[in-house]
Protein backbone atom coordinates (compact mmCIF):
# COMPACT_ATOMS: atom_id res chain seq x y z
CA UNK A 1 0.00 0.00 0.00
CA UNK A 2 2.82 2.17 1.15
CA UNK A 3 4.09 1.90 -2.60
CA UNK A 4 0.62 2.99 -4.58
CA UNK A 5 -0.25 5.63 -2.54
CA UNK A 6 3.09 8.00 -4.50
CA UNK A 7 2.11 6.59 -7.91
CA UNK A 8 -1.38 7.34 -6.95
CA UNK A 9 0.00 11.14 -6.23
CA UNK A 10 2.02 11.20 -8.77
CA UNK A 11 -0.55 10.31 -11.30
CA UNK A 12 -2.70 13.05 -9.79
CA UNK A 13 -0.11 15.36 -10.57
CA UNK A 14 0.03 14.84 -14.03
CA UNK A 15 -3.00 14.80 -14.72
CA UNK A 16 -3.69 18.03 -13.00
CA UNK A 17 -0.57 18.99 -14.92
CA UNK A 18 -1.90 17.98 -18.68
CA UNK A 19 -5.45 20.26 -17.91
CA UNK A 20 -5.43 23.50 -20.62
CA UNK A 21 -5.86 26.21 -17.74
CA UNK A 22 -6.47 29.30 -18.29
CA UNK A 23 -7.86 32.57 -16.31
CA UNK A 24 -10.53 34.81 -17.09
CA UNK A 25 -8.77 38.18 -16.86
CA UNK A 26 -8.23 38.75 -20.76
CA UNK A 27 -11.43 37.40 -22.14
CA UNK A 28 -14.39 39.03 -23.53
CA UNK A 29 -17.68 38.87 -25.38
CA UNK A 30 -18.57 40.88 -28.29
CA UNK A 31 -22.60 40.79 -29.66
CA UNK A 32 -23.13 39.29 -32.92
CA UNK A 33 -26.11 40.87 -32.88
CA UNK A 34 -28.23 39.66 -36.34
CA UNK A 35 -27.77 35.83 -35.60
CA UNK A 36 -27.96 35.86 -31.61
CA UNK A 37 -24.42 34.14 -30.73
CA UNK A 38 -21.51 36.03 -28.91
CA UNK A 39 -18.02 35.53 -29.69
CA UNK A 40 -15.79 34.60 -27.11
CA UNK A 41 -12.29 36.84 -27.54
CA UNK A 42 -8.58 37.56 -25.78
CA UNK A 43 -6.97 40.76 -25.76
CA UNK A 44 -3.69 39.50 -24.70
CA UNK A 45 -3.21 38.28 -27.81
CA UNK A 46 -6.16 39.74 -29.77
CA UNK A 47 -7.84 36.26 -31.00
CA UNK A 48 -11.00 34.56 -31.40
CA UNK A 49 -11.63 31.70 -29.27
CA UNK A 50 -15.18 30.61 -30.15
CA UNK A 51 -18.70 31.31 -30.69
CA UNK A 52 -21.51 30.63 -28.34
CA UNK A 53 -24.97 30.26 -30.16
CA UNK A 54 -29.01 30.76 -29.27
CA UNK A 55 -28.96 33.89 -27.28
CA UNK A 56 -32.47 34.61 -29.21
CA UNK A 57 -32.76 38.63 -30.12
CA UNK A 58 -29.55 40.82 -29.59
CA UNK A 59 -30.61 44.11 -31.23
CA UNK A 60 -29.60 45.72 -28.41
CA UNK A 61 -27.55 43.20 -26.11
CA UNK A 62 -25.59 44.10 -23.29
CA UNK A 63 -23.59 42.25 -20.62
CA UNK A 64 -22.71 41.75 -17.06
CA UNK A 65 -19.70 39.56 -15.24
CA UNK A 66 -19.81 38.06 -11.89
CA UNK A 67 -17.45 38.91 -9.60
CA UNK A 68 -14.98 35.79 -10.61
CA UNK A 69 -15.37 36.81 -14.01
CA UNK A 70 -16.57 33.45 -15.15
CA UNK A 71 -20.11 34.29 -15.83
CA UNK A 72 -21.38 36.35 -18.23
CA UNK A 73 -25.03 37.12 -18.01
CA UNK A 74 -26.24 38.99 -21.43
CA UNK A 75 -29.67 40.92 -21.45
CA UNK A 76 -31.29 40.23 -24.78
CA UNK A 77 -34.21 42.18 -26.69
CA UNK A 78 -36.56 39.69 -26.89
CA UNK A 79 -36.58 39.16 -23.08
CA UNK A 80 -33.98 36.70 -22.57
CA UNK A 81 -31.83 36.25 -19.75
CA UNK A 82 -29.03 34.13 -20.82
CA UNK A 83 -26.21 32.84 -18.06
CA UNK A 84 -22.51 32.10 -20.07
CA UNK A 85 -19.56 30.26 -18.96
CA UNK A 86 -16.42 31.92 -20.72
CA UNK A 87 -14.60 29.28 -19.80
CA UNK A 88 -16.44 25.89 -20.78
CA UNK A 89 -17.94 28.24 -23.54
CA UNK A 90 -21.04 27.39 -23.48
CA UNK A 91 -24.77 28.28 -22.24
CA UNK A 92 -25.42 27.58 -18.43
CA UNK A 93 -29.14 28.42 -18.03
CA UNK A 94 -31.83 31.06 -20.19
CA UNK A 95 -34.90 32.29 -19.25
CA UNK A 96 -37.06 34.36 -20.88
CA UNK A 97 -38.36 36.74 -18.69
CA UNK A 98 -40.49 39.80 -19.91
CA UNK A 99 -41.52 40.58 -23.35
CA UNK A 100 -39.03 43.60 -24.22
CA UNK A 101 -35.75 44.33 -21.84
CA UNK A 102 -33.26 46.78 -22.40
CA UNK A 103 -29.90 45.73 -19.90
CA UNK A 104 -29.06 44.64 -16.46
CA UNK A 105 -26.90 45.20 -13.68
CA UNK A 106 -24.85 42.68 -10.83
CA UNK A 107 -25.84 43.47 -7.55
CA UNK A 108 -22.74 44.77 -5.25
CA UNK A 109 -22.19 41.27 -3.74
CA UNK A 110 -22.55 39.20 -7.32
CA UNK A 111 -25.33 37.41 -5.57
CA UNK A 112 -28.87 39.13 -7.90
CA UNK A 113 -29.21 39.94 -11.71
CA UNK A 114 -31.29 42.78 -11.94
CA UNK A 115 -33.20 43.12 -15.39
CA UNK A 116 -34.97 46.43 -16.72
CA UNK A 117 -37.80 45.86 -18.64
CA UNK A 118 -40.13 48.01 -21.57
CA UNK A 119 -42.92 45.31 -22.12
CA UNK A 120 -43.97 44.71 -19.42
CA UNK A 121 -42.74 47.74 -17.35
CA UNK A 122 -40.67 47.07 -14.53
CA UNK A 123 -37.81 45.19 -13.12
CA UNK A 124 -36.86 41.60 -12.31
CA UNK A 125 -34.13 40.75 -9.89
CA UNK A 126 -33.24 37.20 -9.97
CA UNK A 127 -30.30 34.80 -7.94
CA UNK A 128 -27.42 34.76 -10.26
CA UNK A 129 -26.41 31.30 -9.53
CA UNK A 130 -29.73 29.68 -10.44
CA UNK A 131 -31.34 32.54 -12.34
CA UNK A 132 -34.72 32.14 -10.19
CA UNK A 133 -36.86 35.06 -9.29
CA UNK A 134 -36.49 36.60 -6.30
CA UNK A 135 -38.41 40.17 -6.78
CA UNK A 136 -40.81 41.40 -9.11
CA UNK A 137 -40.54 45.25 -9.27
CA UNK A 138 -43.94 46.58 -11.78
CA UNK A 139 -42.83 50.31 -12.91
CA UNK A 140 -46.28 51.65 -12.10
CA UNK A 141 -47.03 54.95 -11.74
CA UNK A 142 -50.07 57.23 -12.00
CA UNK A 143 -53.50 55.26 -12.77
CA UNK A 144 -52.15 52.18 -12.55
CA UNK A 145 -49.85 52.71 -15.76
CA UNK A 146 -46.77 50.71 -16.19
CA UNK A 147 -43.59 52.15 -17.53
CA UNK A 148 -40.54 51.27 -19.34
CA UNK A 149 -37.70 50.98 -17.24
CA UNK A 150 -34.39 52.41 -18.49
CA UNK A 151 -30.43 53.54 -17.00
CA UNK A 152 -30.70 51.03 -14.50
CA UNK A 153 -27.26 50.38 -12.66
CA UNK A 154 -25.63 48.75 -8.85
CA UNK A 155 -24.06 50.99 -6.38
CA UNK A 156 -22.67 50.35 -3.54
CA UNK A 157 -24.79 49.24 -0.42
CA UNK A 158 -26.65 46.67 -2.75
CA UNK A 159 -28.57 49.02 -4.12
CA UNK A 160 -30.44 48.85 -7.93
CA UNK A 161 -31.38 52.21 -9.29
CA UNK A 162 -33.19 52.98 -12.64
CA UNK A 163 -35.38 55.80 -14.03
CA UNK A 164 -39.05 54.95 -15.39
CA UNK A 165 -38.95 56.97 -19.03
CA UNK A 166 -42.82 57.02 -19.13
CA UNK A 167 -43.22 58.39 -15.56
CA UNK A 168 -40.44 60.98 -15.08
CA UNK A 169 -39.52 58.97 -12.22
CA UNK A 170 -36.34 57.72 -10.66
CA UNK A 171 -36.31 55.04 -8.28
CA UNK A 172 -34.21 53.20 -5.42
CA UNK A 173 -34.12 49.57 -4.67
CA UNK A 174 -32.14 48.28 -1.19
CA UNK A 175 -31.88 44.85 -1.56
CA UNK A 176 -29.96 44.64 1.68
CA UNK A 177 -32.57 42.01 2.62
CA UNK A 178 -34.04 40.28 -0.26
CA UNK A 179 -36.87 39.37 2.33
CA UNK A 180 -38.01 42.99 1.92
CA UNK A 181 -36.53 45.05 -0.34
CA UNK A 182 -36.86 48.81 0.24
CA UNK A 183 -37.55 50.91 -2.48
CA UNK A 184 -37.35 55.13 -2.55
CA UNK A 185 -39.17 56.55 -5.36
CA UNK A 186 -38.27 60.16 -7.03
CA UNK A 187 -40.96 62.02 -9.24
CA UNK A 188 -40.99 64.75 -11.38
CA UNK A 189 -37.04 64.68 -12.62
CA UNK A 190 -38.02 66.02 -15.79
CA UNK A 191 -39.62 64.86 -18.87
CA UNK A 192 -38.24 60.71 -20.19
CA UNK A 193 -34.93 59.98 -18.22
CA UNK A 194 -33.44 58.08 -21.23
CA UNK A 195 -30.11 56.50 -19.90
CA UNK A 196 -28.55 56.75 -16.82
CA UNK A 197 -24.88 56.31 -15.12
CA UNK A 198 -23.33 56.43 -12.05
CA UNK A 199 -20.05 57.94 -11.21
CA UNK A 200 -17.04 55.67 -10.75
CA UNK A 201 -17.35 55.68 -7.16
CA UNK A 202 -20.37 54.76 -6.98
CA UNK A 203 -21.64 58.13 -5.13
CA UNK A 204 -23.99 60.00 -8.05
CA UNK A 205 -26.66 58.68 -9.92
CA UNK A 206 -26.91 61.32 -13.28
CA UNK A 207 -30.48 60.52 -15.83
CA UNK A 208 -29.89 61.71 -19.16
CA UNK A 209 -33.46 63.99 -20.22
CA UNK A 210 -34.80 63.58 -23.68
CA UNK A 211 -37.91 65.78 -23.44
CA UNK A 212 -36.32 68.67 -22.09
CA UNK A 213 -32.65 70.12 -22.30
CA UNK A 214 -30.52 69.33 -19.20
CA UNK A 215 -29.87 66.10 -16.32
CA UNK A 216 -31.08 64.67 -13.57
CA UNK A 217 -28.71 63.77 -10.37
CA UNK A 218 -29.17 62.11 -6.97
CA UNK A 219 -26.59 61.61 -4.10
CA UNK A 220 -27.08 58.18 -3.48
CA UNK A 221 -24.70 59.07 0.08
CA UNK A 222 -27.90 61.59 0.87
CA UNK A 223 -31.10 60.53 -0.63
CA UNK A 224 -32.70 62.72 1.24
CA UNK A 225 -31.93 65.79 -0.57
CA UNK A 226 -33.79 64.28 -3.51
CA UNK A 227 -32.66 64.78 -7.38
CA UNK A 228 -31.74 68.01 -8.21
CA UNK A 229 -30.88 69.44 -11.99
CA UNK A 230 -27.73 69.97 -13.83
CA UNK A 231 -26.60 71.23 -16.95
CA UNK A 232 -30.14 72.86 -17.40
CA UNK A 233 -30.18 74.88 -21.01
CA UNK A 234 -26.88 73.43 -22.13
CA UNK A 235 -28.60 73.83 -26.16
CA UNK A 236 -30.53 76.86 -25.04
CA UNK A 237 -30.52 79.33 -28.65
CA UNK A 238 -29.11 76.39 -30.91
CA UNK A 239 -31.68 73.77 -32.60
CA UNK A 240 -32.34 70.20 -31.73
CA UNK A 241 -30.95 68.27 -34.51
CA UNK A 242 -33.67 64.86 -35.18
CA UNK A 243 -32.22 62.01 -32.88
CA UNK A 244 -31.68 58.57 -34.66
CA UNK A 245 -30.17 57.23 -32.08
CA UNK A 246 -30.04 58.20 -27.81
CA UNK A 247 -26.50 58.56 -26.48
CA UNK A 248 -25.21 56.18 -24.27
CA UNK A 249 -24.37 57.68 -20.68
CA UNK A 250 -22.91 54.43 -19.67
CA UNK A 251 -19.78 56.04 -22.33
CA UNK A 252 -19.19 59.38 -20.66
CA UNK A 253 -16.01 59.88 -19.66
CA UNK A 254 -13.78 61.06 -16.37
CA UNK A 255 -10.52 62.70 -16.61
CA UNK A 256 -9.62 64.76 -13.17
CA UNK A 257 -11.46 67.16 -12.28
CA UNK A 258 -13.64 67.10 -15.93
CA UNK A 259 -16.31 65.21 -17.16
CA UNK A 260 -17.20 64.46 -20.80
CA UNK A 261 -20.70 63.34 -21.47
CA UNK A 262 -22.99 63.38 -25.34
CA UNK A 263 -25.46 66.14 -26.15
CA UNK A 264 -28.69 65.38 -26.86
CA UNK A 265 -29.66 66.53 -30.57
CA UNK A 266 -26.22 68.87 -30.89
CA UNK A 267 -23.27 67.59 -32.73
CA UNK A 268 -21.23 68.34 -28.98
CA UNK A 269 -19.24 66.69 -26.58
CA UNK A 270 -19.73 68.67 -23.17
CA UNK A 271 -17.81 69.64 -20.79
CA UNK A 272 -18.64 69.50 -17.03
CA UNK A 273 -16.08 70.73 -14.18
CA UNK A 274 -16.42 69.16 -10.28
CA UNK A 275 -19.37 71.21 -9.67
CA UNK A 276 -21.41 70.19 -12.39
CA UNK A 277 -21.02 73.10 -14.50
CA UNK A 278 -20.87 73.55 -17.83
CA UNK A 279 -17.30 74.56 -19.02
CA UNK A 280 -16.92 74.31 -22.68
CA UNK A 281 -19.26 72.57 -25.89
CA UNK A 282 -16.77 70.78 -28.22
CA UNK A 283 -18.01 70.69 -31.39
CA UNK A 284 -17.51 67.24 -32.95
CA UNK A 285 -18.14 65.54 -36.43
CA UNK A 286 -22.27 64.30 -35.72
CA UNK A 287 -24.44 63.82 -32.62
CA UNK A 288 -21.95 61.52 -30.27
CA UNK A 289 -23.60 58.10 -28.63
CA UNK A 290 -20.59 57.05 -26.93
CA UNK A 291 -17.75 59.30 -25.43
CA UNK A 292 -15.45 57.18 -23.85
CA UNK A 293 -12.17 57.72 -21.61
CA UNK A 294 -8.94 55.46 -22.03
CA UNK A 295 -8.39 53.89 -18.97
CA UNK A 296 -5.49 56.74 -18.07
CA UNK A 297 -7.96 59.66 -18.64
CA UNK A 298 -5.42 61.11 -20.73
CA UNK A 299 -7.49 60.61 -24.27
CA UNK A 300 -11.61 61.06 -25.42
CA UNK A 301 -12.87 58.66 -27.80
CA UNK A 302 -16.34 59.47 -29.48
CA UNK A 303 -18.36 57.76 -31.80
CA UNK A 304 -21.32 58.99 -33.60
CA UNK A 305 -25.08 57.82 -34.79
CA UNK A 306 -26.87 57.47 -38.01
CA UNK A 307 -25.98 58.57 -40.74
CA UNK A 308 -22.56 60.25 -39.59
CA UNK A 309 -21.10 56.86 -38.18
CA UNK A 310 -18.42 55.84 -39.88
CA UNK A 311 -16.47 57.98 -37.99
CA UNK A 312 -14.28 58.00 -34.79
CA UNK A 313 -12.98 61.31 -33.30
CA UNK A 314 -10.22 61.71 -29.98
CA UNK A 315 -10.19 64.59 -27.81
CA UNK A 316 -7.52 65.44 -25.70
CA UNK A 317 -7.73 65.24 -22.09
CA UNK A 318 -5.33 68.19 -21.56
CA UNK A 319 -6.26 70.41 -24.18
CA UNK A 320 -9.77 69.49 -25.06
CA UNK A 321 -9.11 69.60 -28.68
CA UNK A 322 -9.83 66.87 -31.10
CA UNK A 323 -6.28 65.42 -32.12
CA UNK A 324 -7.50 62.84 -34.65
CA UNK A 325 -10.02 61.86 -36.95
CA UNK A 326 -10.57 58.14 -38.15
CA UNK A 327 -12.87 56.41 -40.40
CA UNK A 328 -12.89 52.95 -39.33
CA UNK A 329 -16.37 52.23 -41.58
CA UNK A 330 -19.94 51.57 -41.60
CA UNK A 331 -21.47 51.99 -38.85
CA UNK A 332 -19.24 51.52 -35.69
CA UNK A 333 -21.19 51.25 -32.81
CA UNK A 334 -19.11 50.76 -30.10
CA UNK A 335 -15.74 51.06 -28.40
CA UNK A 336 -13.85 49.07 -25.38
CA UNK A 337 -10.11 49.79 -24.00
CA UNK A 338 -8.09 46.92 -22.99
CA UNK A 339 -7.64 47.09 -19.06
CA UNK A 340 -4.49 49.46 -19.32
CA UNK A 341 -5.59 51.20 -21.93
CA UNK A 342 -2.81 50.50 -25.08
CA UNK A 343 -5.87 49.12 -27.81
CA UNK A 344 -9.25 50.07 -27.76
CA UNK A 345 -11.66 47.25 -29.92
CA UNK A 346 -14.59 49.05 -31.70
CA UNK A 347 -17.51 46.95 -33.70
CA UNK A 348 -17.70 48.12 -37.41
CA UNK A 349 -21.03 46.55 -37.72
CA UNK A 350 -21.71 46.84 -41.76
CA UNK A 351 -18.44 45.69 -42.20
CA UNK A 352 -18.70 42.43 -40.24
CA UNK A 353 -15.72 43.17 -38.68
CA UNK A 354 -13.98 43.92 -35.23
CA UNK A 355 -10.59 46.20 -35.08
CA UNK A 356 -8.25 46.36 -32.80
CA UNK A 357 -6.28 49.50 -32.54
CA UNK A 358 -3.24 50.93 -31.32
CA UNK A 359 -4.58 54.01 -28.72
CA UNK A 360 -1.09 55.81 -29.47
CA UNK A 361 -0.27 55.13 -33.58
CA UNK A 362 -3.88 54.61 -34.07
CA UNK A 363 -3.15 51.84 -36.29
CA UNK A 364 -5.07 49.03 -36.69
CA UNK A 365 -3.09 45.77 -35.46
CA UNK A 366 -5.52 43.64 -35.86
CA UNK A 367 -9.26 42.78 -37.47
CA UNK A 368 -11.19 40.32 -36.38
CA UNK A 369 -14.51 38.70 -38.90
CA UNK A 370 -17.77 39.17 -36.53
CA UNK A 371 -21.44 38.94 -37.99
CA UNK A 372 -23.24 42.36 -37.58
CA UNK A 373 -21.38 43.00 -34.05
CA UNK A 374 -22.36 45.45 -31.65
CA UNK A 375 -21.56 45.44 -27.91
CA UNK A 376 -17.89 44.66 -26.63
CA UNK A 377 -17.64 43.58 -23.05
CA UNK A 378 -14.23 42.59 -21.62
CA UNK A 379 -14.35 40.61 -18.05
CA UNK A 380 -12.40 43.51 -16.08
CA UNK A 381 -15.97 44.63 -15.73
CA UNK A 382 -16.65 42.88 -13.35
CA UNK A 383 -14.87 44.92 -11.06
CA UNK A 384 -16.19 47.92 -11.86
CA UNK A 385 -18.96 50.02 -9.94
CA UNK A 386 -21.98 50.42 -12.65
CA UNK A 387 -20.84 48.26 -15.21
Amino acid sequence: MKKILPLISILLLSACSSQNLRGTGDLGLIIERAIGQVQLVEHTGNTSLATIKGLGDLSHASIVYSRDARYGYVFGRDGGLTKIDVLQQKIVKRVIQSGNSIGGAISQDGKLIAVSNYKPGGVKIFNSDTLELIVNIPAVYADGKQSKTVGLIDAPGQLFVFGLYDASEIWVVDMKNIEKPVITKFKDIGLFPYDGLVTPDGRYYIAGLFGEDGLAMLDLWHLEKGVIRIMDHYGKGKEKLPVYKMPHLEGWAMAGDKMLLPAVGHHEVLVMDKNWKQVKAIAVHGQPIFVMSRPDHRQMWVNFAHPRNDTIQVIDTETLEIIKTLKPGKAVLHMEFSPRGEHVWMSVRDENRVDVIDTETFEVVKSLTADKPSGIFFTNRAHKIGL
